[in-house]
């Protein structure tokens, strides 16, 4: 940490003391708060400098957190049997996705996992479907989720044509369905024998434990990845799995 921001911090902290401690008198914390409010407009980037640093340590903060829940919830991240998986299902290294069918980064990201499975034959490509954008999304998750159980084979064709085009709803959703040969008839049905989604529930819970609150999150090895990294590094995490057991050596 360079000296401004070492000041600075060290000057706040003081100015702390002296406000709520009777360590100084009225005239000294005075005169320390105008030292320090001198130097701060004096060096204004410092704020900054101690802005950053706020931020990477609350970063740290999450990730240490997150890999504790990684480890401590790692068959329901990773092989929960709600769950539907891309690549080779039998791959042994697994990338889990938190998406949601409207989230614009989650669109621009599945190039990133068809990049990955493409190039890596042994990457078991794990969707966990996280609606988090409103009604219609969650309206689309319903009919994927019908999708799923009324015609498994056909749900990664669902997932890539419902990701790829524009707002999705249960409208939109149907339509992809009924495009890849499926009934509307039959979506429905099964949603009114199964009203309630597992996986759902499970997702919001898991994404809780592991301070997930957007998407696309990721979680592979022992590490939560939060936000659309893109394909470069996820691929050099995988790299790292398959090193040394962790997504970084």
């Amino acid at each position: 940490m360079k000296f401004n921001t070492l000041f600075a911090a060290a000057a706040l902290s003081i100015l702390s003391l002296a406000s709520s401690a009777n360590a100084f008198d009225d005239s000294q914390k005075e005169e320390i708060g105008k030292i320090v409010r001198e130097y701060l407009l004096a060096h204004p980037e410092v704020m900054v400098e101690v802005q950053q640093a706020l931020e990477k340590k609350q970063t740290d903060e999450r990730l240490a957190l997150a890999k504790v829940a990684v480890k401590d919830n790692a068959e329901a991240i990773f092989n929960s049997p709600n769950d539907f998986a891309l690549g080779n299902p039998q791959g042994k290294t697994t990338i889990v996705e938190f998406f949601d069918y409207n989230c614009g980064y989650c669109k621009r990201a599945l190039s990133d996992m068809e990049a990955i499975i493409k190039s890596d034959p042994d990457v078991r490509f794990v969707l966990k479907e996280f609606p988090i954008l409103g009604q219609d999304s969650v309206d689309a998750h319903k009919v994927s989720f019908a999708v799923k159980l009324v015609a498994p084979e056909k749900y990664g064709d669902f997932h890539r044509a419902l990701m790829a085009g524009e707002h999705a709803d249960e409208a939109r959703a149907l339509d992809v369905a009924k495009s890849l040969g499926l009934s509307e008839d039959a979506i429905r049905a099964k949603l009114a024998e199964v009203p309630h989604d597992d996986s759902v529930r499970d997702a919001y819970q898991l994404a809780a434990k592991l301070g997930i609150t957007g998407t696309p999150s990721y979680v592979l090895g022992d590490e939560a990845v939060f936000g659309a990294v893109g394909e470069s590094q996820l691929s050099q995490k995988i790299a790292s799995i398959r090193e040394c057991g962790k997504t970084t050596c």
